[in-house]
């Protein structure tokens, strides 16, 4: 009997953290629940899991900041990306009817995403909690007859409750990458996506230097992200993703970034997923 992989969120099962989890491994695993990010990574580097699965940025909201301080604290190796759509539905426990909803619970970024829906129901009392799945669970377990959540299709199946409104979120291109880490050696082949970490010199000119060798070697810059260093005035880490066609000038494209930069490190070698 195959052991199933146990893979550490953020936040409750049928979350979004759960769904990307399903759309990288399938949805034979054992999902580790967790109240943090961090909590996460420990999990991670106390053999409690094998995977971790971590929303990094959202094509509204942004960058996750903290994250990538993790990213670069506890250096587990990303070997894989997921971009999950984010689709927001109103939920309710069955039978309940529109007109005898008082609350409204979601996650405040979740919220501000259904703004436009919200504002025509101005009487509609806003809450705000930690987790999407985690509003429908207590809709569930407290039978709330006068509350709605605001959460995904997985978390309306899981706690049996009724979707009263379809596709609420304002933008319907809405949707959140995620990571997927691992502390276990993984050979990923036929790699073509890499995440990279490093500070430059104060040279003049030394992150366009870097910038030219992609450049030149045809590499896609597809993501890039500064962050202070703590404690550092004026000193930043740059999170770089890159994409490439050819192997050798990612090869060619190291070699040379390694002798403008410091403190570089190679976060992960994976195959891009921007499949939507």
């Amino acid at each position: 009997m195959e052991i199933k992989k146990r893979v550490a969120i953020q936040g409750i099962r049928a979350s979004f953290h759960e769904e990307a989890a399903f759309k990288f491994f399938g949805e034979d695993i054992e999902t580790i629940e967790c109240n943090s990010f961090k909590q996460t990574f420990q999990k991670l580097e106390q053999q409690e899991a094998d995977f971790v699965v971590m929303a990094i940025e959202n094509s509204i909201a942004g960058s996750l900041l903290p994250n990538y301080t993790l990213l670069r604290e506890y250096n587990f190796p990303v070997i894989g990306e997921v971009y999950l759509p984010i689709q927001l539905h109103l939920m309710a426990l069955p039978g309940v009817k529109f007109e005898d909803i008082k609350t409204v619970t979601s996650h405040p970024i979740a919220i501000r995403q259904c703004n436009d829906f919200l504002d025509e129901f101005p009487h509609l009392k806003v809450v705000e909690s930690s987790d999407t799945a985690a509003c429908a669970k207590k809709i569930k377990e407290e039978q709330l007859t006068d509350t709605v959540a605001i959460a995904n299709t997985l978390a309306a199946k899981l706690y049996g409750l009724e979707i009263l409104e379809r596709r609420i979120e304002s933008n319907k291109k809405n949707y959140t990458r995620f990571l997927i880490l691992t502390d276990k050696q993984t050979e990923v082949e036929n790699f073509n996506k890499a995440s990279l970490c490093f500070q430059v010199t104060n040279d003049a000119g030394s992150l366009v230097k870097v910038l030219n060798i992609l450049a030149e070697l045809d590499i896609n810059m597809s993501k890039v992200q500064s962050m202070p260093v703590l404690g550092r005035r004026n000193e930043y880490n740059f999170y770089v993703d890159i994409e490439w066609n050819d192997t050798k000038n990612y090869e060619d494209a190291i070699r040379r970034i390694v002798k403008h930069t410091i403190n570089f490190s190679i976060m992960g070698e994976y195959v891009k997923n921007d499949k939507v």
